[in-house]
Parts: structure tokens; sequence; C-alpha cells
């Protein structure tokens, strides 16, 4: 069985620790790389090409959001999965924007695991808690109504 390669790109130490232990402990993950910002995030990521970048949207010198669209260009085949607290609905639609999954960091313990599973499927994911104000991956069309299923 392949491995799923993670990077996790994270600015507090205590808070990539935690993820980084929770990862380690399921068995189909292997946790490649951590940074502690958002250019460490790109660069780490095009030289070690990981199948999931785990993303914080709040990274110091280069956003996450800003370090997603340079990895989506320089390691195409690398997924993209935010773990934010970050609330803010167009922050969160800018992220779903990019093809990418969003995770709170609140939903984080119920959530973290499925999602990674899920994005490793070539599936996207959306945290239970925005899926319950009715945020999805699917494109919203112009009407404001989401796409039919």
């Amino acid at each position: 069985m392949c491995k799923v390669r993670i990077l996790v790109a994270e600015d507090l130490d205590l808070w990539r620790n935690y993820v980084c232990s929770v990862l380690r402990k399921e068995p189909s993950f292997e946790v490649i790389c951590e940074a502690a910002d958002g250019l460490q995030a790109v660069q780490l990521t095009e030289q070690h090409q990981p199948t999931i970048a785990l993303l914080d949207i709040g990274l110091p010198r280069l956003s996450g959001i800003d370090a997603a669209r340079s990895i989506k260009t320089l390691a195409p085949n690398t997924a993209i999965v935010f773990l934010s607290g970050q609330h803010d609905i167009n922050i969160i639609q800018a992220a779903l924007d990019l093809g990418s999954s969003y995770i709170l960091k609140s939903d984080a313990a119920s959530d973290l695991i499925p999602a990674i599973h899920s994005v490793a499927k070539g599936e996207t994911f959306v945290s239970r808690q925005l899926a319950r104000l009715g945020i999805t991956t699917k494109r919203v069309e112009m009407t404001g109504m989401e796409a039919p299923e």
C-alpha cells in the first residue's frame, strides 16, 4: 500500500506538533516535511512533491492562499487541504475556488483523518461545521443556488 505523503504547514509550533502527531498515528499516512511559513511550504512542496499539502490560511511570509496558488503551479499533482481557524466566508470561498478542501481547526479532531483519506482518493472535503451552514465544494451558480449534484 502506498502511503499518503503529507506536508504540514502551520506557524504555531504546538498546533503543528499536534496535527503531525495525529497524522502519524494513521498507518497509511506519512508526514514527510513540516513548514512554519508559506514560502517554506512552497519550497518543500516543490522539492518533495507530497500527495497532500496541509496548509493554514494565516501563514507568515506568504499566506496559505498564495502558497496554494504557487503549489498548484510547481506541484500540480499535490492536493491542497486548508486547516484553518478562519471563518470568513470570502476567505473560505477563495480557498475552495482553488479546488482545495477546507477543515476548520475546531473540527480537526473529528474531520482531519477522514478529510485526508477523502482527498487521497481524489475527492474534496469540507468541515462538517461548514457543510451544516450550506458551504460545499460544489460550484455556486450565478443565481446563488448550488449546482445540482
